[in-house]
């Protein structure tokens, strides 16, 4: 067998080597390609994507007559044999590149075409099965780019669905194990009003399924594409029959129902579906930052800081001092969402920089929605596994730090009116004493009302400490 093989396109001929499953396009393309020095394939997902598509493109063609059937059953097998990832190094175009990423899907075109050649004649080469002819038969790169994109985040909202919710019991089950937990609140930075770290944690997780609930929603925003929209929203080169057919073979063959949307001539023109999902994933990025922070700040100490709870140690944290254990799974998630806003940026720049009857920036679309999945899934797996089921909480600290808050006044304006409460605060302040002290030296109540008003435990339950607000307030009006 020859070591080079001769394939031509409409700027000439070129000898492509006969190891290659791609051809003359992605060979040009190469040549101007690695600005990031990362291929696409480094995010498979649109490959995957696009295999469903060319199979069920050429089965949608063969069942209307207009393509061979042997011709297309041999696309077909050929998209199969990719989609375990063992033809990606048939796909070494950088991310970065113009043309609405024409050179991706002839990449693909190229591949499954050479690959489908060699099924039917034993040889690479354009002699029975051509790439544009066959291949991309009823097809433009503007409705397969963005119709793979959507159904390539399928898989990955699932994927993140899945750690969230893994993330979401695990919060769970911190707030049940710290339920009688008792620690200061903070708000502003300053102390406030007791609650549990168990009330936190049922926060914590409540916003988690919240997240979840919100990509459930946009999901099947995903499965509506525009193919069979061919190149600007006609179906212009489309057989009669084709776009119905290939929505029945893409829907079996996904074990989805994927419909086109309902004006193509939109879908062309914008890309608002990808911007709405970046917008979750970012929303999801932030809202693990935000946990990250507050670990970070109730982890504080050993000595000198918060140290209301104890994190997994995982490495040394300084190489000067010893001893130093930094939170470095946290301060990971919060450098993950600087990232992650940073490519939703980009991709909203990139929506509103569509112009006439296509968005062609389909390089960022594309590298920063699957950069930020990849970062934000695997962070949300880290973070719980490594960080969130071993956390610990410092009882005695939290019940200590409780006790000791001046917003422990906010009992004495409920029972006495606010001036009093300020009173017992500013005695607070004066004479170094906490609320439980002062309400007895300023002989505003006894002993025993204290201890029972006064209980950072009580105040943790509305309903009980409401009740026996009112109890107090009846007993010393009588």
């Amino acid at each position: 067998m020859a070591d080079t093989r001769i394939e031509r396109d409409c700027l000439g001929e070129m000898e492509i080597p006969n190891d290659r499953y791609y051809g003359i396009q992605t060979t040009r393309m190469k040549k101007v390609s690695g600005a990031a020095h990362l291929p696409i394939v480094f995010y498979p997902d649109i490959f995957r994507a696009m295999a469903h598509i060319k199979k069920a493109a050429a089965r949608a063609n063969a069942s209307v007559g207009a393509l061979d059937p042997e011709i297309a059953e041999a696309i077909a097998e050929a998209a199969d044999k990719t989609l375990d990832g063992s033809y990606d190094k048939e796909f070494p175009l950088d991310f970065w590149q113009g043309g609405g990423y024409t050179c991706l899907n002839m990449n693909v075109n190229e591949v499954l075409g050479n690959m489908a050649n060699e099924i039917l004649t034993g040889h690479k080469g354009q002699d029975k099965v051509h790439p544009n002819t066959h291949v991309n038969m009823g097809q433009s790169t503007n409705d397969t780019i963005p119709s793979a994109t959507h159904l390539a985040i399928v898989p990955r909202i699932d994927a993140l669905i899945g750690e969230l919710r893994t993330l979401a019991k695990a919060f769970e089950k911190k707030s049940a194990e710290f339920a009688d937990v008792v620690k200061v609140g903070r708000t502003c930075w300053q102390d406030a009003l007791p609650l549990t770290v168990g009330q936190e944690f049922s926060g914590y997780a409540s916003v988690v399924n919240r997240l979840i609930k919100k990509l459930e929603r946009v999901r099947p925003d995903c499965l509506e594409i525009v193919m069979g929209g061919s190149a600007v929203g006609t179906g212009l080169s489309g057989a009669p029959g084709y776009k119905d057919a290939f929505y029945k073979f893409i829907s079996e063959d996904l074990g989805e129902t994927v419909t086109p949307m309902d004006n193509l001539f939109d879908g062309f023109q914008n890309s608002d579906t990808v911007v709405t999902v970046s917008g979750i994933v970012k929303e999801v990025a932030c809202t693990l930052s935000k946990f990250a922070k507050d670990l970070r700040l109730m982890s504080s100490g050993p000595r000198a800081g918060w140290m209301e709870l104890e994190l997994p140690a995982l490495s040394p944290g300084s190489s000067i001092m010893p001893g130093k254990i930094n939170p470095t799974v946290p301060e990971m998630v919060i450098q993950i969402a600087h990232q992650v806003i940073g490519n939703d940026v980009a991709v909203s720049v990139a929506l509103y920089d569509g112009e006439l009857d296509l968005n062609v920036w389909d390089s960022t679309f594309y590298k920063c929605l699957f950069e930020s999945f990849t970062l934000v899934e695997e962070e949300t797996k880290i973070f719980c596994r490594d960080c969130v089921e071993g956390i610990k909480a410092n009882r005695e600290r939290c019940m200590k730090e409780a006790r000791g808050s001046i917003a422990l006044s906010t009992i004495v304006a409920t029972c006495f009116g606010y001036p009093t409460g300020v009173k017992v605060a500013h005695y607070c302040e004066q004479h170094g004493c906490d609320v439980h002290q002062a309400v007895q030296e300023m002989g505003l109540m006894t002993k025993e009302e204290a201890d029972w008003l006064v209980d950072p435990i009580l105040m943790t339950e509305p309903e009980k400490i409401a009740d026996a607000a009112a109890e107090f307030k009846k007993k010393h009006a009588a």
